[in-house]
């Protein structure tokens, strides 16, 4: 469906406006009296006036998109999309030059001493055709929170085919079916009524196939297994916060679950066991008699499969857990990225496979320290340089270029639908990941300056005011609105 979003932006975003568009549709047939002409006119600038005003606060959005505008109905400016690296500004005068690194550090110097962003605070621009790093500040690396994902999605679309599907499949054991995880973040109880880019496979669907396929076979009663084994090592990082689990605020990562282990605002104990039970509940509501209560089971590598459903592209889910900063399918991509990467599908070997992806694309990785794929951990650490360069590398390739128009669009889309609220020249021409924990706050992404030349980023705090939360995220906005203001060409 169209979204309000293919709106945003005119004239430096390449892209008509409403009244513009508006006009277009005006025909003239007859030549009527002033007052007709008058009336019609004034009642025309009113709504488009209304709506402008509507659309730019986002107050469409739930009547258009059914909530918010995700990527697929968001056009951005030319330089926000990107095949390799980002383009020039769709407009009739095409940069030229390259950034002048005194102007952007004099631009977003102000900013980064901020009161509300505390005393450690990194900063780092750098060009995205050369590498260049052109502006810096602080020093060292930060607690990333949530902007972890950025190398968690690099390495998975590194590793991974974007177009690779993870199958859920139920193979037969004699009298017994077992229900074998396949890693699916985003398999689902029931598939959504709205279309979902990133909810493919459910358990309704491989319920009735199940069904099917036995009472065709002649089997009318099974008892239900399940196997999660695809997985490794603790469920459950020992450097997050002890209560992110028993606060109801993270699930344990399973190859297996449904809805993400959650069902009525609470987090499962043992997901694969509650989706067994699901799927056993969806065979018995389909006619077949489920003897007993589900099992944990081994599934044979050669058990003949009965029946199977697919999850998403990995570029699917790359795209939702970034835009949504998914903190679940994160985990669950991180060992999708270590099985690719012939690593322990665990913690340990997901971390080793995004430093080694990393370095293998030229991403200076001095100071990282990973121990999720999420971000939830306050000890991992990442410098903004980074950051910056793994946008770049992004950039640089055909599978990993995709994370680039994932990140979400300044006041548009994903996580930064909320942000930029008072910064409305900026809006729409800054692409970028929020990271948030108490204390830290951080950005990275890349914006288009005045003269239209591109500019990559990361700003970092972990030492924030924690009274100001807001103030601190707002600053943050304030960078990149500053280097989106800056004519900083030379």
């Amino acid at each position: 469906m169209w979204c309000v979003a293919h709106a945003f932006g005119a004239e430096r975003r390449g892209l008509y406006s409403l009244a513009h568009m508006t006009a277009r549709g005006i025909r003239r047939v007859a030549r009527p009296g002033a007052l007709a002409v008058a009336l019609p006119v004034a009642l025309l600038a009113i709504a488009v006036v209304l709506g402008s005003v509507l659309w730019s606060r986002g107050d469409l959005n739930g009547l258009i998109c059914d909530g918010d505008c995700g990527p697929e109905h968001v056009i951005a400016p030319r330089a926000l999309m990107s095949d390799t690296e980002p383009g020039p500004v769709g407009s009739a005068r095409q940069p030229t030059g390259t950034v002048d690194p005194a102007k952007l550090s004099a631009a977003v110097k102000g900013t980064l001493d901020s009161a509300a962003l505390g005393p450690r605070v990194g900063f780092v621009a750098i060009d995205p055709a050369s590498g260049t790093q052109l502006a810096t500040s602080g020093r060292g690396s930060f607690i990333p929170a949530s902007t972890t994902k950025v190398l968690t999605s690099f390495a998975a679309l590194s590793l991974l085919d974007p177009q690779t599907r993870f199958s859920t499949r139920v193979v037969k054991d004699d009298d017994r079916v077992v229900l074998v995880g396949g890693g699916d973040p985003y398999l689902a109880t029931k598939r959504p009524k709205t279309r979902d880019r990133a909810v493919q496979g459910d358990l309704t669907t491989l319920a009735r196939l199940t069904a099917s396929a036995l009472k065709k076979a002649g089997t009318t009663t099974v008892s239900v297994g399940y196997d999660a084994s695809l997985f490794t090592g603790p469920s459950v990082s020992p450097e997050w916060e002890p209560t992110y689990v028993s606060g109801n605020i993270v699930t344990l990562v399973s190859a297996l679950w449904t809805d993400q282990g959650e069902q009525g605002g609470v987090r499962a104990r043992d997901p694969a066991a509650a989706a067994a039970r699901t799927f056993a509940r969806l065979l018995a509501e389909r006619g077949v008699t489920v003897a007993g209560e589900p099992a944990t089971a081994s599934a044979s590598a050669a058990a003949p499969v009965v029946a199977v459903v697919r999850s998403a592209t990995v570029s699917r889910i790359v795209e939702r857990l970034i835009g949504t900063s998914d903190n679940q399918a994160s985990e669950v991509m991180l060992r999708q990225a270590a099985i690719a990467a012939d690593e322990p599908a665990s913690f340990h070997g997901g971390t080793k496979a995004v430093i080694d992806s990393l370095q293998s694309a030229g991403v200076d990785t001095a100071g990282l320290r990973l121990f999720d794929g999420s971000g939830l951990s306050r000890s991992n650490r990442i410098s903004p340089a980074t950051l910056a360069q793994t946008l770049r590398a992004a950039a640089s390739k055909q599978p990993t270029s995709e994370l680039l128009p994932d990140l979400p669009v300044s006041g548009f889309t994903g996580t930064l639908v909320d942000r930029f609220t008072a910064l409305t020249a900026a809006q729409g021409l800054v692409r970028a990941k929020t990271g948030t924990l108490t204390g830290v706050h951080s950005l990275t992404g890349y914006a288009v300056d005045a003269d239209g030349l591109p500019v990559i980023f990361a700003v970092m705090t972990d030492d924030a005011d924690t009274a100001m939360p807001l103030a601190a995220e707002a600053d943050l906005d304030k960078v990149a609105a500053a280097i989106a203001a800056c004519s900083c060409g030379r």
